[in-house]
């Protein structure tokens, strides 16, 4: 495995992982308050429609478009996913913005749920929460499936990739029985926020005819100077701005 297809195959699963631990959520409240069957077939009904935009949009993406045009177009895309998801990261990890409860999502969802039980095994509002939640979260999960792997013309190891994520979060969901609070969600978010903008460059830069040193191997430098340039402005936005509660004092 090549340099640049490790670090999609890491961005790919961490990105999926954390989209997917906010969708169990959602899914393991809807199963809790309105039925695990209900829950589980709208879940499963959202992963066969993301299946199907993979396969719909993907394969065409990586046969007809030139391959440079597409690297321009989603480093460009890239950038932006990759850079919003820095930005967050960034001002959660100084104290500026409030760290992602996914205690409180569970409860709130649970409490907003169990307001009217379900009549039956089966029950529309739990199968459109577990479907609404898994299909919105699943999205960004297709939109990095599809601009890593179609760019790098490894759209299959971007998938697999996110299956496997998908997988390891199911397995440890039933292992833990409710949410998983416990997971650095914020540190994976800024990590895959680092590759996402590191291929982002890298694509827009050889899409426009750029030969990086080393090939694929600049990746890894692109990554230590994202990996720099995060850590300092974490450490600005601590040292020289207002912490959330200086504001509201």
């Amino acid at each position: 495995m090549t340099t640049s297809e490790a670090i999609l195959a890491l961005a790919v699963f961490g990105a999926s992982s954390v989209e997917m631990v906010e969708a169990l959520t959602i899914v393991l409240a809807a199963g809790v308050s309105r039925g695990w069957r209900s829950a589980f077939e709208g879940a499963a009904a959202a992963g066969v429609v993301l299946a199907v935009l993979v396969a719909a949009v993907g394969v065409p993406l990586v046969h007809l478009v030139p391959i440079n045009t597409l690297r321009v177009v989603i480093g460009g895309l890239l950038l932006v996913l990759g850079l919003n998801w820095l930005r967050k990261a960034i001002l959660r990890a100084s104290g500026h913005k409030a760290l992602h409860d996914e205690d409180a999502i569970y409860s709130e969802t649970v409490s907003s749920l169990a307001a009217s039980k379900p009549a039956s095994t089966r029950d529309a509002l739990g199968f459109t929460v577990a479907f609404k939640g898994v299909f919105l979260e699943g999205l960004e999960v297709v939109l990095i499936v599809l601009t890593l792997g179609s760019s790098s013309r490894h759209l299959a190891l971007a998938a697999v990739s996110a299956a496997a994520a998908v997988i390891v979060v199911g397995v440890i969901g039933a292992i833990v029985g409710r949410q998983l609070s416990e997971v650095p969600e914020n540190a994976m978010k800024m990590g895959v926020g680092i590759m996402l903008t590191s291929f982002g460059v890298f694509w827009v830069g050889e899409g426009s005819g750029l030969r990086w040193p080393g090939s694929d191997l600049f990746l890894l430098a692109l990554v230590g100077l994202f990996v720099i340039t995060t850590a300092a402005a974490v450490r600005l936005m601590k040292n020289a701005l207002p912490s959330a509660a200086e504001r509201a004092a």
